[in-house]
């Protein structure tokens, strides 16, 4: 396996004798060093650690099968880091390969400075699935905070996709005519509004996110029935449920230049949080999802710091990641008030068996 960039000799030796059913020391619970200002870095990368499929999948070597020599640096340095953090030996690792790879794809990751986890945690996955996708045709990832029509292929898949990727359907009405149309859309991130700024549950942004809303002024839609633009009533709800559902709680308010960070108490179920009053049409009785990581943002907006919360797959204990410091933590302490994004997983995870020597 050839690349554009010099991986360390460390990241490159895989003990034969590595067995991922045997627990190691630091096996999955390896600290990342902080290059400067790059915690938002590190805590998303944790939490990506902390999913066994997708460990799994790069840790044996099934990722190279797939992998697209023209853009493959990113999955190449993620493979070699995954395997740094889950082959037990390190207490703390330093990223430093994979963040320069990601720096000379996306300036702006090269900058000292305080990044948005949320808009690193959905650059990664689109540069993983570009990667490693079974189709040719550019697909553009983001959250729902856009509107984002789905782009894609049905035949466009990759392990992100099959992970992470679920589908929003929305039912737009017109209020002249009263016709209704469908219009569905992609996401790897579901951004959330939060409706309080003292206390509200994870319930209260979702039930807030898939109200109805009224489309009027600058916002109405061109109703092909009426031939005019029209006020319409939106509705949506989920069509395609992922495997893996990521919340995005926006924190982060910005009004013109007045910007602000909500620091909302926001209650998260850790088991059993049922999404199927938004699903539609209900393929799966009862689904349910288990809390699997978080990333918590400390501070203020333009500042702060990130740490994770991730739940091992070998114990089933929590664990706190703050750089390259891990320790274990109760249960209780995982519901946390500078909770920024949330990791569901609809099933249990198993944990990563095979290896592939590099």
């Amino acid at each position: 396996l050839t690349s554009q960039f010099n991986i360390p000799r460390r990241q490159r030796q895989l003990s034969e004798e590595s067995n991922y059913e045997t627990s190691q020391p630091y096996q999955g619970l390896t600290g990342l060093r902080n290059l400067g200002n790059t915690c938002y870095m590190n805590a998303v990368l944790q939490c990506l650690c902390s999913i066994s499929p997708l460990v799994e999948y790069f840790l044996s070597g099934k990722y190279v099968a797939t992998l697209h020599k023209e853009n493959s640096e990113v999955a190449t340095a993620f493979a070699y880091l995954m395997a740094d953090m889950w082959l037990g030996e390190f207490e703390c690792v330093s990223p430093e390969v994979f963040r320069s790879v990601i720096s000379d794809l996306c300036p702006a990751f090269t900058k000292k400075t305080q990044q948005d986890a949320q808009e690193f945690l959905i650059y990664v996955l689109n540069e993983l699935h570009e990667a490693l996708k079974k189709s040719c045709k550019r697909r553009c990832y983001g959250n729902t905070s856009t509107s984002r029509e789905d782009r894609g292929t049905g035949s466009e898949t990759s392990i992100i996709t099959q992970l992470f990727e679920g589908q929003l359907s929305y039912d737009i009405t017109c209020l002249a005519c009263h016709t209704t149309t469908d219009k569905n859309e992609v996401f790897t991130v579901l951004s959330l509004p939060i409706p309080s700024e003292s206390a509200c549950s994870l319930q209260d942004c979702l039930e807030c996110f898939f109200q109805q809303d009224t489309l009027t002024w600058n916002n109405q839609i061109h109703c092909s029935f009426c031939g005019t633009k029209q006020d319409a009533a939106v509705k949506a709800n989920i069509g395609k449920a992922p495997k893996m559902i990521i919340f995005h709680l926006k924190r982060f308010d910005y009004q013109g230049s007045y910007k602000r960070k909500l620091g909302t108490n926001i209650y998260y179920p850790l088991s059993n949080l049922d999404l199927s009053p938004y699903i539609y049409p209900l393929f799966q009785k009862n689904p349910k999802y288990n809390l699997c990581a978080v990333v918590n943002h400390f501070g203020y907006l333009d500042g702060g710091h990130y740490t994770a919360f991730c739940k091992h797959t070998f114990t089933q204990n929590w664990y706190s990641f703050d750089d390259a410091q891990v320790s274990e933590i109760p249960q209780s302490s995982v519901q946390s008030a500078a909770a920024y994004l949330l990791f569901y997983s609809c099933k249990a995870f198993s944990v990563p068996t095979k290896t592939h020597k590099y």
